[in-house]
């Protein structure tokens, strides 16, 4: 175009660079106009940001909430009680999650202000936990946090040997009962993480033996047919100064028609009652004048098709020592049994009593007769079935000395 100017265009200077904008007398004038303009001004505030769907304007700033989470992000050697917690300070939590690295979630507990949560568990021992946490401010704006840790590996651990078998069939009289391969000092940590519920529901109240044995029961016998299940979530549990537990289990087990049979020392008969019904008489033999039969409610615990009685492991020294006793059932752990015995004469059961404690049925050797009375009774038992003995001349069983905890009253039970 050499320079000409274009028709309708407004003249550029001829001489030095090309003007980028207005000059700084039009910016002043055009300020003045737009103050004039404003309708009286507004707060200068309202211009920052972006326009809302009102026709608004939102602050842009970011949220004032600041979420903390203990322990620190990397931490390791954590402790599993105690250390996690979660808070926020200017705002109010809205979102916490932990999980382990099984995507296991850990229940927690947000404090009625908002502004803090903890877990209502115990953590699991070497275990690698990831927290996710949002707080939000007065204005809604959200800040977030995440975080993971890995809890300690102890050097000691322990664990509960539990009664009954898991998928068990047992009688109306078999107790939930652990024992602890360490002492106990932290009872209420590890009963909080152990669990008995029962369907149909029934209340189940737990009691201790000592600091190794924890057992649980109902008031009155199970009811047949109840299918009770044991929780064992003691993984993590300190249950005394640097021991920790190290079980993550669940258990359960059936009860079975209820059979009671009660042995009275004074007529030496038992009657046995199933389900409400007498099935069988069975004449007996107690413990002798001088070693009498504990009275009381007794659980079988164990049974034996032949099994070895020496007087010696139960402080009768020399006196028996009988390698083949027949049809042998636990009721005592101080070596109380009902079994079979082939070597009293025939006439002795229901006449005499003869035992060192234990009740005695007319057997055979070798157990081979199952026509026999104890060869009767051994086949018609199961484990939890109670028996329970009267009329002896000797104290009521201990309700720890085997699972005998139903000659405790509930009211001293539940203490």
């Amino acid at each position: 175009m050499n320079g000409l100017p274009i028709p309708g265009a407004p003249a550029v200077a001829a001489r030095g660079r090309r003007s980028r904008g207005p000059t700084a007398g039009a910016v002043a004038a055009l300020l003045v106009l737009l103050t004039a303009c404003g309708g009286g001004g507004g707060d200068k505030d309202s211009t920052d940001g972006e326009p809302d769907s009102g026709g608004g304007r939102v602050e842009s700033a970011e949220s004032r909430a600041v979420v903390t989470v203990t322990p620190k992000d990397g931490s390791v050697s954590v402790a599993t009680s105690g250390a996690l917690k979660v808070t926020a300070e200017r705002g109010e939590l809205t979102t916490v999650t932990v999980q382990d690295d099984k995507g296991v979630a850990v229940e927690g507990e947000l404090a009625a202000d908002g502004r803090s949560w903890k877990p209502l568990q115990h953590l699991a021992a070497s275990s690698k936990y990831r927290v996710h946490a949002v707080a939000e401010d007065a204005d809604g704006r959200e800040s977030a946090k995440d975080t993971v840790f890995t809890t300690l590996v102890p050097e000691n651990t322990f664990i509960g040997y539990y009664t009954p078998e898991d998928r068990s069939t047992v009688g109306v009289g078999m107790p939930v009962s652990l024992n602890f391969t360490r002492g106990i000092t932290e009872p209420e940590a590890v009963e909080k993480a152990i669990t008995v519920t029962a369907d149909p529901p029934v209340p189940i109240e737990s009691h201790w033996f000592g600091n190794d044995r924890l057992d649980f029961r109902p008031e009155k016998y199970w009811a047949p047919g109840t299918k009770v299940t044991v929780e064992l979530d003691l993984d993590g549990v300190e249950g005394r100064p640097g021991v920790y537990g190290k079980q993550a289990k669940k258990v359960s087990f059936t009860i079975g028609r209820s059979q009671i049979s009660t042995v009275d020392a004074k007529t030496r008969q038992m009657k046995v009652v199933r389900d409400g019904k007498r099935i069988k008489s069975i004449p007996v033999t107690a413990g002798a004048p001088a070693t009498t039969t504990y009275n009381g409610q007794m659980v079988i615990s164990e049974k034996h098709k032949v099994t070895r009685m020496n007087g010696a492991t139960v402080g009768f020294g020399g006196e028996y020592d009988i390698k083949d006793v027949p049809h042998a059932m636990r009721l005592s752990t101080s070596g109380t049994f009902i079994h079979g015995n082939y070597w009293a004469a025939a006439g002795t059961f229901g006449r005499a009593n003869v035992s060192h404690g234990c009740v005695g049925l007319r057997d055979v050797r070798g157990g081979y007769d199952g026509k026999t009375p104890a060869a009767w009774f051994y086949d018609n038992s199961i484990l939890g079935d109670v028996v329970v003995v009267k009329n002896s001349k000797d104290k009521r069983i201990a309700p720890d000395n085997g699972l005998n905890g139903w000659n405790m009253p509930w009211a001293e039970w539940k203490k």
